[in-house]
């Protein structure tokens, strides 16, 4: 199901009484809240019963990569997957007045609008699921928020990537609709289902003028957690990396010296899968996903 919720942070977070999402499988129109005095409508969706999974999705892209967990009985069964959908993607669309091509994603506004999603939605400590620039946001809020989660996955992070910014991104003689989709689509695996991962080159092929420029300009630009990845305290929140073996964007050996900053840290390298997990290749990701999911329920 899915729908659209209250974000708001000024100096704080403050969510909308309206709450969203609710029931074992739904949807909901937008709902709308401010971060720094701006007001962003956030679109989710979510499946399932149990322990809430909040899925944040990767750069350029939207809540639909989680459909293929979203329809895994072994997941849902005992699991609420929750993903939403980051303002100016997918079916969340831009503040009011906002300019086309200005959107600019930073840490800062990543964590408020997260934090405050949770608020908005009433989840009591999900555990947080993301991969590539939602994995590196997943360190980031084990860092700030470890008591707001029952335990993170951060799927294809580490503490600082280079050279992934690409001017062709947001150039006006280049057709971004084009580009994008094969600027990323040899970060999946070879071993990935064709369908699926023609699905993330569809998505990414969708995306607004450049929405996918401006999530790498945190990604690949402003992110950086060398400095406090350490400090990141694994007694008060369980954390979990896991990386795909042919991830030549953030590679196994990036996030396996990232984990090795971070004390009682769970890092394991992903066989058969690329830079989109959940996305790529669902039943092969789950096969390491259900056994985390496991633990932290128990």
């Amino acid at each position: 199901m899915a729908g659209i919720v209250p974000v708001a942070a000024g100096a704080g977070i403050a969510a909308s009484k309206r709450r969203c999402p609710g029931g074992a499988g739904s949807h909901r129109p937008l709902c709308a809240g401010t971060v720094g005095g701006v007001t962003y409508p956030i679109y989710s969706e979510w499946a399932g019963s149990g322990q809430d999974v909040l899925c944040m999705h990767t750069a350029g892209a939207d809540g639909r990569q989680f459909h293929g967990l979203m329809a895994d009985p072994r997941i849902v069964e005992h699991h609420r997957l929750i993903s939403f959908d980051l303002p100016w993607h997918g079916k969340s669309p831009p503040p009011e007045g906002a300019i086309q091509g200005s959107w600019r994603l930073n840490t800062d506004l990543y964590v408020a609008l997260i934090m405050g999603f949770i608020a908005a939605a009433g989840l009591q400590k999900p555990v947080a699921l993301g991969a590539s620039m939602s994995g590196e946001i997943c360190l980031e809020l084990a860092y700030r928020h470890p008591d707001s989660f029952a335990g993170i996955i951060a799927c294809e992070a580490c503490d600082k990537i280079n050279q992934r910014q690409t001017v062709w991104a947001a150039h006006p003689h280049v057709n971004q609709a084009q580009f994008v989709p094969e600027w990323i689509r040899a970060l999946s695996a070879p071993q990935s289902p064709a369908e699926y991962v023609e699905q993330i080159m569809w998505h990414y092929g969708q995306g607004g003028p450049q929405v996918f420029f401006g999530d790498i300009a945190f990604y690949s630009g402003e992110w950086d957690a060398r400095e406090r990845v350490g400090r990141i305290d694994t007694n008060r929140c369980p954390l979990f990396m896991l990386t795909g073996e042919y991830d030549y964007s953030c590679t196994v050996e990036l996030s396996e010296a990232t984990a090795a900053k971070i004390p009682g840290v769970r890092f394991q390298a992903m066989q058969g899968i690329g830079h989109f997990p959940f996305a790529e290749n669902p039943k092969r990701f789950a096969e390491y996903l259900l056994p985390i999911l496991a633990e932290l329920k128990s």
